[in-house]
């Protein structure tokens, strides 16, 4: 990927502004730069999505879950999906499976990426890993994690990390026994989602009972769900008990979500059309330093810009035009002529209501 650059003037300043009100913090012995951290998202989180969050004042991110097995089995695809920018300063790669060596082994291969940290994924709901004993299963029987953790513990010498659940349904909230066990088999921190894993994303985050375990945790704990705007997440920042904040869907539609949850009342600063144009102009060549897989970059540049644009005026028309364009420099052209013809306009969004209520974060 490219080398270091800043964006233009009018925006890096903004950047720099708000960037300079971030207060570091650390989670056991894991630095970060901010307590707003990128909650690992499958199909998303590769190594361009994620240094250009921390480009926009992410403290740090986690790549989307990589199978355990497709590591050992050195699978092409999978492999790629360890990748990390040479820029990418607080980076953990989480891996997913059910077997405590198996994963052991893929945490060594992981480990040779020099990531910060490597993070097991106990909280996917998602049937196809579910059903194989990975991701939120490995909340059904916590008298097997003491040594899960260990095996995984002694194979690396990078800090070991945990994303859980509040438990695996209302009956079966475990959330706190697990953080105990993985204070034992020395673990740095746990990043909790608010539901259990049959809510999947429905319903609400019980943000009661993330603040109640953040209390008495004796592991720094990071809080994540429903923060899909700048003012909830600053409202919750602001009296949170957690020692950090992790955000999903927020960014995918707000590049800016981990700076403009520090703004000040009195501010004069807003991210203009212009600005989103120029992260997506960033996200583009970011892409195709990372692969050169054409329908790659198409598919997802279509679904990020799609996703950037929501609050702004005429996206209807805009998102419809975008999934009939035939390759990145006509998707590029219409992006370029919908964000110069709403220059002047501001986005409005729906605070009230979850953006993209089916997953992620």
């Amino acid at each position: 990927m490219a080398n270091n650059r800043t964006f233009s003037p009018s925006l890096q300043a903004k950047i720099d502004t708000l960037m300079a009100r971030r207060p570091k913090v650390k989670l056991g012995n894991i630095s970060f730069d901010s307590p707003l951290l990128l909650a690992p998202m499958s199909s998303i989180c590769t190594a361009p999505y994620r240094l250009l969050m921390e480009e926009l004042g992410c403290g740090g991110t986690v790549s989307e879950l990589v199978s355990c097995h497709g590591i050992n089995y050195k699978n092409e695809k999978t492999t790629k999906m360890l990748e990390i920018h040479p820029r990418e300063k607080n980076i953990g790669l989480q891996l997913f499976g059910e077997d405590g060596s198996a994963m052991a082994e893929a945490a060594k291969v992981a480990e040779e990426r020099e990531p910060k940290f490597i993070d097991i994924n106990m909280g996917c709901p998602v049937r196809k890993v579910v059903t194989k004993g990975g991701g939120s299963a490995l909340l059904k029987d916590t008298s097997k994690l003491g040594k899960f953790f260990n095996q995984m513990k002694n194979a690396i010498e990078v800090p070991l990390t945990i994303k859980i659940r509040t438990g695996w349904d209302e009956n079966s909230i475990n959330a706190q026994e697990v953080i105990h066990i993985a204070k034992e088999e020395g673990v740095e921190f746990v990043a909790i989602h608010g539901r259990t894993r049959t809510q999947a994303y429905k319903g609400s985050a019980n943000w009661d009972l993330l603040e109640s375990i953040a209390e008495t945790s004796p592991l720094p704990i990071i809080g994540n769900g429903d923060l899909h705007s700048a003012p909830l997440t600053k409202q919750r920042l602001m009296a949170t008990r957690c020692q950090a904040l992790m955000l999903g869907r927020g960014p995918l539609r707000n590049p800016f979500i981990f700076l403009e949850s520090f703004l000040n009342e009195d501010d004069d600063i807003s991210f203009s059309p212009s600005d989103y144009l120029e992260v997506i102009e960033r996200f583009r060549d970011y892409m195709e330093e990372y692969t050169d897989r054409e329908r790659t970059v198409l598919i997802t540049l279509r679904k990020n810009i799609v996703w950037m644009a929501a609050g702004f005026p005429n996206v209807t028309h805009f998102r419809n035009v975008m999934f009939q364009t035939p390759d990145i420099e006509e998707t590029m052209k219409v992006t370029r002529e919908y964000f110069d013809a709403i220059k002047n306009d501001h986005k409005k969004l729906d605070l009230t209501q979850a953006f993209m209520a089916g997953g992620h974060g």
